[in-house]
């Protein structure tokens, strides 16, 4: 399993916008074959991070999800809105593979 991690820079006074354009997401990377995790957004305080997560069965089904997700009229919306709203500055974005807890006795 591979699961990518965003890091989103959010404006000030674009939260919201953010918030519509992750509800998009968190429908969409399901379609085509990953489990989002979630979108995890400024709380508390003068933050402008935002984070969110899913994983693939490996990075070759990620790779096919990028490949497949690009011809989706879903997925050009969401751009589109993105683009559209200014709702984050920049993004980066990192591979990890989970660990797990084991399950049952040692």
């Amino acid at each position: 399993m591979i699961t990518c991690y965003l890091r989103y820079e959010v404006p000030l006074g674009k939260l919201a916008e953010f918030e519509t354009y992750a509800a998009m997401w968190i429908e969409l990377v399901p379609r085509f074959g990953g489990i989002h995790h979630g979108y995890f957004l400024p709380s508390e305080g003068e933050s402008d991070v935002a984070l969110a997560m899913f994983s693939f069965p490996s990075f070759a089904a990620y790779e096919q999800y990028r490949k497949d997700s690009a011809a989706d009229p879903d997925v050009q919306k969401a751009i589109d809105f993105a683009k559209e709203t200014h709702c984050f500055k920049r993004y980066e974005r990192s591979f990890f593979r989970p660990l797990f807890p084991k399950t049952g006795p040692a």
